[in-house]
C-alpha cells in the first residue's frame, strides 16, 4: 500500500497530472484564437516565473543567481530545454505531421521509458516486471479513452517520430531532476527551467515571427487560459511536480502523466463538443486500476 507520510505528495502528483491533461484544451482555445504553440509556451512560461520570483528569497527560495559549478549550471540549461522549449517544441510540430490520437497515445508511453532508463542508468530497484506489467494495463485505457471506440490508429512516421522524441527528452528532463536531489532548493530549479526555457525558444522567433497582438491578448477567454496555463499549470504544476518527484521519485511521478489524457477526455466535452462514452469509461478504470497497482507495494 502507498505509505501514508506520502499520501500528499501522490495527491500532489495526481492533480498536476489532471491539471496538465486540461492544458491541451486550453491550448487548443488559444491557438484557435490565433496564438502559435511557441508563442503560447513562452507566454505561459514568463507568467510562471514572475509568479515565483517574490517565493525565490532566502536559501529555502533559491535566492541565488547560478548553480554551484558550471556542471550543474549546464544541467539546469538542458532541464529548461527538456522540460520547456524543445519538448513543447516537438510535441507541438507533432501535431502538424500527424493525428492528435497519435501524439496522445505516443506521449503516454512517457512512464514506460521512464522505467527503462531508470533501470539502466539510475539502478532503480523498484523498477519490476509487476510494475511495468501494471504500467501497460495504464497505457491499454490511455488507447481505449483516446481512440473512444473507433480503433484507428493511422501512422505517420515523422510525426510519431517527433512525438516519441518528445516523450525521451521529458524522460531526460525527469532523471536530471533526480541528479538534483537535494542539491537545490526546488524554487531555484524551477525558476531556473522557466528561464532556460523561454531563453532557449526565443531563437524559434527568427524563423517564425511572433504573431501574437495586444487585441488578441483583450480577449477574455485569451487572458482566462493564459492565466491558467502560467499559474496554474506552470508555476504550481512544475513546482508541485518538482516537490512531488523529491519524494516520489522519476518512476512513480510520471506514471500520472496517464492521466493526462482521461483528464483532456473529460474537459474536451463540455469546452470543445467532444463525447464521453461507455468506452471511455471502460478506459478510465484501466488507467485508474493500473496505476494504482503499479505504485502498489
Amino acid at each position: 500500500m502507498t505509505k501514508p507520510k506520502n499520501f500528499w505528495y501522490h495527491a500532489m502528483a495526481f492533480a498536476v497530472g489532471i491539471v496538465w491533461g486540461v492544458t491541451f484544451v486550453s491550448s487548443k482555445v488559444l491557438i484557435n484564437a490565433g496564438m502559435q504553440p511557441a508563442e503560447i509556451m513562452v507566454l505561459r512560461f514568463v507568467l510562471a516565473y514572475l509568479c515565483l520570483l517574490p517565493f525565490s528569497t532566502g536559501r529555502k527560495g533559491g535566492r541565488q543567481l547560478f548553480a554551484k559549478s558550471l556542471k550543474d549550471e549546464l544541467l539546469l540549461v538542458l532541464m529548461g530545454v527538456t522540460g520547456g522549449s524543445l519538448y513543447f517544441l516537438l510535441e507541438n510540430s507533432a501535431l502538424v505531421y500527424t493525428q492528435a490520437s497519435n501524439v496522445s497515445i505516443l506521449i503516454a508511453t512517457t512512464p514506460l521509458w521512464t522505467m527503462l532508463a531508470s533501470a539502466l542508468f539510475l539502478r532503480d530497484g523498484r523498477v519490476t516486471l509487476r510494475t511495468a506489467l501494471f504500467s501497460l494495463v495504464s497505457l491499454a485505457g490511455v488507447v481505449i479513452v483516446v481512440l473512444n471506440g473507433q480503433m484507428v490508429l493511422h501512422l505517420h512516421p515523422l510525426g510519431d517520430l517527433l512525438t516519441l522524441g518528445a516523450a525521451l527528452v521529458w524522460v531526460l528532463y525527469s532523471l536530471i531532476l533526480k541528479y538534483f536531489d537535494g542539491r537545490y532548493p526546488v524554487a531555484m530549479i524551477t525558476r531556473k527551467v522557466f528561464f532556460y526555457g523561454i531563453l532557449t525558444m526565443l531563437p524559434y522567433f527568427i524563423f517564425e515571427p511572433w504573431g501574437t497582438t495586444w487585441t488578441m491578448l483583450a480577449q477574455p477567454a485569451v487572458i482566462g487560459n493564459l492565466l491558467f496555463l502560467g499559474v496554474l499549470a506552470s508555476f504550481l504544476g512544475y513546482l508541485g511536480w518538482n516537490i512531488a518527484q523529491g519524494r516520489l521519485g522519476p518512476v512513480s511521478m510520471n506514471l500520472y502523466l496517464y492521466l493526462n489524457p482521461l483528464a483532456t477526455a473529460i474537459v474536451a466535452v463540455p469546452v470543445l463538443g467532444e463525447q464521453f462514452t461507455w468506452v471511455s469509461v471502460l478506459g478510465t478504470v484501466l488507467i485508474l486500476g493500473g496505476m494504482y497497482l503499479a505504485m502498489k507495494e
